[in-house]
């Protein structure tokens, strides 16, 4: 039985020039970073890249959060400790008072098109509605983004963050905690995200996804754009619920 349905956000609740924004994030921190370091912000580009990249190498076997990977490489690159408290503050405060304005221009954020009714569809149907994105960014980040895309945390009853996962999409692991922290097991959920790679677990971990992208993936149990979605979900709600219900009764015989 469907109990949750988990939404991606870049591109699937929010319409977003995403490489600009990483862009004007990464240059942003790099100036703040580079004063405070007295290093020319240009040669912290590749410590970036390479702290990022960190996070998604599959070979991973490492029980630390996204954030502690991140601390421990990009420390290890430059010497600079960002869990150092005075620098962790700057960082907060960058991402709290200067990443909520970096919306406009080549960014181009606002609400994707039936986003907010997607959301709406979800507590109508009285089901947990949770914010699965790739957990690359600190919470601060992600609720910017939200604001954005026309959300706010009260819609989700868990958002993830780079603080409380320890890999990235589409690692199985990531969504089998996500959904471990909702108190639910993978046949529980439905994912819904616009990434035809990493919306869909890898491996496979049982977890169903409504796909609202421009590809064709063979996975997806439904696909069309995010403005039919909020209008179809109790459909697709109910032929899940029905399998199940189906199994049950074929069990029982």
């Amino acid at each position: 039985m469907i109990k949750a349905v988990l939404f991606d956000l870049d591109d699937t609740l929010l319409d977003i020039n995403f490489t600009a924004f990483m862009t004007r994030y990464v240059a942003g921190l790099s100036g703040l970073l580079g004063s405070i370091s007295r290093t020319p912000a240009p040669l912290m580009g590749i410590p970036f890249t390479k702290s990022y990249l960190a996070l998604e190498n599959r070979k991973r076997s490492d029980d630390l959060t996204n954030h502690q990977l991140f601390i421990r490489k990009f420390h290890a690159l430059t010497g600079i400790p960002l869990d150092d408290p005075v620098i962790a503050d700057a960082v907060d405060c960058y991402e709290r008072e200067v990443v909520p304005a970096m919306r406009g221009g080549i960014v181009a954020a606002r609400p994707q098109r039936g986003g907010r009714e997607a959301v709406d569809a979800v507590h109508e149907l009285g089901l947990t509605c949770a914010l699965a994105t790739n957990p690359a960014f600190s919470g601060a980040c992600v609720k910017a983004r939200m604001g954005w895309a026309g959300v706010v945390p009260g819609d989700f009853v868990l958002a993830s963050d780079w603080d409380n996962a320890h890999r990235l999409k589409p690692s199985a692991r990531f969504y089998q905690e996500f959904m471990n922290a909702l108190g639910l097991t993978c046949d529980e959920c439905l994912m819904v995200g616009n990434d035809s790679r990493r919306d869909f677990p890898h491996p496979d971990c049982g977890l169903r996804t409504i796909y609202v992208g421009h590809a064709w993936p063979r996975r997806a149990v439904w696909h069309g754009p995010m403005s039919r979605l909020a209008r179809e979900l109790p459909d697709v709600i109910r032929r899940f619920d029905g399998e199940e219900s189906n199994r049950r009764d074929m069990a029982s015989l």
